[in-house]
């Protein structure tokens, strides 16, 4: 990429985060190539929509997310370390405003991003079935999908989100404690 490009890339990122932290995942695109002082086109030719430009602004957070379900790998009781990995997770989509619906439109994509995600969370599920704690049948993206709900329906209150992730998981782990 040339440098100006590179520039201009990283600007429209920049102000991107911003008009998402301020509107959510639904903000103008519009908007966002005025505020970077690019053409929509610029835009569209740079990230080819809406949900390009999202993961592009979510990456990095995205990044962590997948980082601390690999430190919890090692975690002694596996059912826990799920557990600490989902209300993370909800916390971090809770206090990132325009997170949650982003990811979903991602994931009915198929993005790198949300499959990143995915492949994190279910290492961490693959060793609570093992272990029993977790049946068989439950799956990764219901999980996923569950987590995305909370996080609408808390509107940002995360203890309102660390209660109901805490029901989700009575609801998949119901023999735990």
């Amino acid at each position: 990429m040339r440098a100006d490009a590179r520039r201009n890339y990283d600007r429209m990122v920049a102000v991107a985060a911003e008009v998402v932290a301020e509107q959510g995942a639904g903000a103008s695109l519009e908007e966002i190539a005025r505020r970077a002082e690019v053409g929509s086109a610029t835009l569209h030719r740079h990230f080819g929509g809406r949900v390009a430009l999202l993961e592009a602004v979510f990456e990095s957070s995205i990044e962590a997310v997948c980082a601390r379900a690999d430190e919890l790998q090692d975690y002694p009781k596996p059912l826990q370390a799920l557990t600490i990995w989902l209300h993370d997770m909800v916390g971090h989509i809770t206090t990132v405003h325009g997170l949650g619906p982003a990811l979903m439109m991602s994931a009915e994509r198929g993005s790198q991003c949300h499959q990143r995600i995915r492949a994190a969370g279910q290492s961490l599920l693959d060793r609570a079935q093992k272990d029993g704690s977790v049946p068989a049948d439950v799956a990764i993206s219901d999980v996923l999908q569950l987590l995305n709900g909370i996080t609408l329906a808390s509107d940002s209150d995360t203890a309102q989100a660390d209660r109901l992730v805490d029901l989700v998981i009575r609801g998949v782990a119901p023999g735990a404690s």
